[in-house]
This record gives structure tokens, sequence and C-alpha cells, in this order.
């Protein structure tokens, strides 16, 4: 297997992971947020995973990142790992854990965007495409809401504000695994987050004291797992792909969260619902098709020959 190969393999290996651990994420939220505030539960959660990873980085003695990466690392620890993680919290104690994974799910499509204007990643009209229909599956899973209160148009609102910070979060932080390891870039933004989420501490602990012992697992499986392995995995296949790529990927999140909201909530989203996630799936496969042809063009290219050129690196913001 040459090296190329394998680095793809492993990249994908690692998006896997990612998928599937983020997916598990916005079913122990629904479940700990019945006890737990959108704050406390964002800062309880940075913290144990602020502590596995600094744990993690002593261990390999990883140091400080470079003066370099820390621009990108700052923005994406306020953005994605303190304000997205909030806000995602606060909706979803409005809406079900099926319907916040689809709509949270129009983030690949601005992540493409910021990617094309900000890194310089390849825009093709098959992409274009694609998010013109996921984007209008997403607007039916907010009118499939519409209907049940206030607040739950509340809950779809504040989702997409927390696909915006996602969004923000994956374009800041490309440039910074250029100069800094994906577990620098996971640590630190971690800890950027955990601190701009401290002035929850006087809810979290008073919570904590409360809260029943499942919701406190909830919470710590939140920082170690969808927050700790899931969020360097995910700079680890960043870093060796574009943010348009990897931001696709996560259009599993939803089909897999709706499994398993039903099997550990009993919760299924309605008919509409479910229309809308399929439209955002329809788009992800057609702004994909162009790489699975490039793929088949490659694989079928005699050994010797170059392959096809490939998109557009993308560079530093």
């Amino acid at each position: 297997m040459n090296f190329p190969r394998r680095t793809e393999l492993l990249a994908a290996g690692a998006a896997t992971v990612t998928v599937v651990l983020w997916a598990s994420a916005f079913v122990s939220i629904r479940s700990a947020g019945s006890a737990y505030s959108p704050g406390a539960l964002a800062l309880g959660r940075l913290l144990a995973g602020a502590l596995a990873l600094g744990g993690i980085c002593l261990v390999r003695r990883e140091g400080w990142p470079p003066r370099a990466a820390w621009r990108g690392i700052a923005v994406s620890g306020l953005l994605w790992f303190g304000f997205y993680m909030v806000v995602l919290n606060w909706g979803e104690q409005q809406v079900d854990a099926g319907t916040a994974a689809l709509v949270v799910n129009v983030g690949p499509l601005l992540i493409a965007l910021l990617g094309s204007r900000l890194l310089g990643e390849a825009m093709p009209p098959r992409l274009l495409a694609g998010m013109a229909v996921s984007f209008a599956g997403a607007v039916t899973v907010g009118l499939s809401m519409s209907g049940e209160g206030g607040s739950s148009v509340l809950g779809v609102v504040l989702c997409l504000l927390a696909a915006g910070a996602y969004a923000a979060g994956v374009v800041a932080q490309k440039p910074a695994l250029g100069s800094a390891s994906a577990l620098q870039v996971t640590t630190f933004g971690c800890l950027v987050g955990a601190v701009v989420c401290l002035p929850f501490a006087g809810q979290l602990v008073s919570e904590a004291a409360k809260a029943p012992v499942p919701a406190t697992l909830n919470m710590v499986y939140l920082g170690l797992f969808p927050t700790a392995l899931a969020f360097t995995t995910w700079a680890y296949a960043l870093a060796r792909t574009t943010a348009g790529r990897m931001g696709a990927t996560t259009y599993a999140v939803p089909a897999l969260v709706v499994l398993m909201s039903w099997l550990a909530l009993g919760e299924v989203p309605g008919a509409l619902t479910l229309a809308g996630g399929a439209l955002c799936l329809a788009g992800v496969a057609v702004s994909r098709a162009r790489d699975r042809d490039r793929a088949r063009a490659r694989d079928a290219a005699p050994e010797g020959l170059p392959e096809p050129r490939p998109e557009r690196a993308s560079r530093s913001v």
C-alpha cells in the first residue's frame, strides 16, 4: 500500500470515529440536559475533556503550540468549544436530538462557503448544487418545527447559531493545524472554551450537587469521548484534507442520531423532519459526486501515469 493511500485510510478512519462519537453526543446532551443548564453542562464537559487531553499532552510531552497556531486555536476555542457547546445544549432543551442534529448539519455548507472564501478551497458547481439542496433540507426541518410552539422555533434558531459557530471554528482551526499537532490544537482549544465558560462555574457546582448520577456520567462521557477523543480525531483528519470535505463527512451524523435517540430516548422526528434530513443527505451526495469520479479515475489510471489533478490546496488565513 502506497503512503498517500495509507494516509487517506487513516484520515477516513479518524473521521469515522468522530462521526460516531459526535452522533452519540446529541443523545447524551439531550439526556444530561434534564439535570444541567446549558452553560453548566458545557463547562463540565470542557473541564473533563481538558483534564484528559492535558494528561495525554504531559505524557507525550507535547509542549505549547507554536505562536503561528494560536490565532486559529483561540478563535476555534471561543466559537466552537465555547459558544457552540452552550448554544447547542440550549437548543437541545427545545427540540429532540435528531432534529438538532439535522439543523446543525447546515454547518458543512457554511464550512464549504467559508473554506472557499478564506482558505482558497475549490468550489465546483456540484458543490454549489449540493449546498442548495441541503439548505432546502434545513429549511424544511425548520418549517416542520414551526407548528409545535415558539420554544421549538427557538430551538431551531439556536441550533442554526450552533451551526454557524461550528463552521467558523473549523475554518479557523484548519490553518492552525499547519504548524501545530492535532493534539495540541484540540487540547488548547478545549482549554480556551473552558475559560470562556467559567462564568457558569457556580451553576455547575450547585447543579452537580443535586444531579442524578446518570446525568453526571453523561456529562463526563461528553468530555472524554465526543470532546477529547472525537475532536482530536477530527483535527487529525482535517490536517490531511480540506475543510469542505471534512464538513461533508458529518452528514452521516443525523441518521446515526435518529437511530441512537430512538434506541436510548424513544425520540423519532416527524415525517417532514425526516424528509428535510433526506434532502440534506441528497445534497451532500450531489456535492461529493465529483470526488467519487476522481477516485474512480485515479484507481483506473495505469501505474506510472500521473493521477488527476487534485483540488487546489488550502492556504492559511
